[in-house]
């Protein structure tokens, strides 16, 4: 080994420069961290003094001086990037008040072990938050579609009237993807709610043999296994990332269309006052400002969710992959919620206008489908043949003025005389099933379909679901709640104890 490498910790303070540009920057990422850090922390002294390591009087100090500092907001507490990251100032915090009793908080525990532990305990509050906010907006979205079963329009593919559905049924296709997005949430729950602890930098530590006590002292579901896999993974906070972006790109695709629809050459539906902004500058304008913000929200995710991915694409053990994960988790998980509620208010109180929903859906052409399909079934003529007469006939109808629900049997014997030269016998004949939006949705009632007795069985289906993701949710975070708090009273308990008796 060459006898001019200078080895050794840094001696002096650190450069300005990675102040500013590194610590200042993990810093701002305290807030999301501190309550976990002395949960952490409690939990690492309570399984030191068990194991007879740490002395009665130190465990005391510390168990103390951790209630101290849990009662203290983020805000309020030293946390100095001129020190270091956020570990750094703690522990200078608490070397200041104790000394060297201090640490004992790094037996057989590197920092980054604590504040693993720590965003684990803020991610899975967030999940699970999530899971309940994601559940409000599909309820909100269930209760709109049991009003408006009947509301028929021209559903679109690429803003063109595609068939006859019903504003229930357009509105439903989201409740779907939100409660698939949500099982996914929880079953990435699964995959946070299992602890670090114990793992020291790779291999763990001769000091803690046993890891289960910090993870049931924390509420944690169980322990990761492998402990350098334990230190340094990330695959799960990019599953997370994955469906927070999924989420609420699921709420933009919704949003758009609500702004087109808004529109005055649409005017298919109105937003609240409350969730649009005026115009500085022209007295007319109502702008829809919500759908505006939840559009540019995911794209903010899916950048999150892209710079993550480059960041973590580092060689392994490498700090590079988590340091930015300690804030940008965290602000992505409530990026998502606040989209999700804002979502969930628009839904609930949107204005669809009915009546200009079904003017709409009789001036177009949306049944041609279904026309193509009743010729099939009584003409006896290939689908090809029944695509290409009935293009025709709607072609010659829009040229003429004429609305889909009047195109004729002679129109169409016309259209076929065009393409193969012989009329089909459609002349005189009642197109009435096949012509109106209303029959076209009643024949839809086969599972999935928009006949207003299927969607009730969607809506039926559907609250189930939501129901059980909600209770699901709900009892995830009573068990975070209950085991923080146990920990905590455990740790008022033992410092009563220990003053009693001093």
């Amino acid at each position: 080994m060459s006898a001019h490498r200078d080895e050794g910790p840094p001696v002096g303070g650190p450069a300005p420069e990675l102040v500013a540009s590194g610590f200042a920057l993990e810093n701002a990422d305290a807030p999301f961290l501190h309550r976990g850090l002395n949960l952490a922390d409690m939990a690492h002294v309570l399984d030191l003094s068990r194991r007879g390591l740490v002395p009665p009087a130190a465990r005391r100090a510390l168990l103390e001086l951790l209630l101290v500092a849990q009662a203290t907001p983020a805000e309020e507490f030293p946390y100095d990037p001129e020190l270091g990251e956020p570990y750094n100032s703690r522990e200078a915090w608490f070397v200041a008040q104790l000394g060297d009793v201090a640490g004992w908080l790094h037996a057989g525990r590197p920092r980054r072990e604590a504040v693993r532990i720590a965003l684990r305990l803020h991610v899975r509050h967030q999940i699970a938050e999530l899971v309940g906010e994601a559940v409000r907006f599909g309820r909100d979205a269930v209760a709109r579609a049991q009003e408006h079963a009947e509301t028929v329009m021209p559903d679109q593919t690429y803003l063109q009237h595609a068939q006859p559905s019903t504003f229930a049924h357009y509105l439903l296709s989201f409740v779907y993807s939100t409660v698939r997005d949500g099982q996914r949430l929880l079953a990435e729950l699964d995959w946070v709610d299992t602890s670090p602890g114990g793992a020291g930098c790779v291999n763990g530590t001769r000091l803690l043999e046993d890891r289960a006590f910090v993870a049931e002292a924390l509420g944690f579901d169980g322990v990761i296994e492998h402990t350098r896999d334990a230190m340094w993974q990330v695959d799960g906070l990019i599953s997370v990332l994955a469906v927070a972006s999924s989420l609420v790109s699921n709420l933009s695709k919704l949003a758009e269309d609500l702004e087109i629809w808004s529109s005055s050459e649409f005017d298919y539906v109105d937003l609240d006052h409350g969730f649009t902004r005026a115009s500085v500058l022209m007295p007319q304008k109502r702008n829809p400002y919500s759908l505006s913000i939840i559009r540019g929200a995911s794209g903010v995710l899916i950048g999150r969710l892209s710079g993550f991915l480059a960041v973590s694409k580092s060689p392994s053990a490498r700090s590079d992959n988590l340091i930015y994960a300690y804030g940008e988790v965290p602000r992505a998980l409530d990026l998502t919620l606040r989209i999700t509620r804002l979502a969930a208010g628009v839904v609930r109180t949107l204005r669809v206008n009915a009546d200009r929903l079904a003017e709409e859906v009789r001036g177009g052409y949306s049944q041609a489908t279904d026309l193509a399909e009743h010729l099939v079934q009584t003409c006896d003529v290939d689908y090809r043949t029944a695509y290409l007469v009935v293009g025709r006939a709607v072609r010659n109808a829009s040229r003429a003025g004429v609305p889909g629900v009047e195109i004729t049997g002679e129109m169409l014997d016309r259209a076929a005389v065009e393409h193969t030269g012989h009329p089909l016998g459609l002349a005189g004949t009642d197109l009435t099933e096949a012509l109106d939006p209303w029959r076209i949705v009643l024949s839809r009632d086969a599972q999935g379909g928009a006949a207003p007795a299927a969607v009730a069985r969607m809506t039926t289906d559907l609250t189930a679901r939501l129901d059980d993701l909600g209770a699901r949710a709900r009892e995830r975070l009573a068990a975070f709640d209950g085991a923080e708090a146990a920990l905590l009273e455990t740790v008022r308990h033992a410092t009563r104890q220990m003053e009693e008796t001093r």
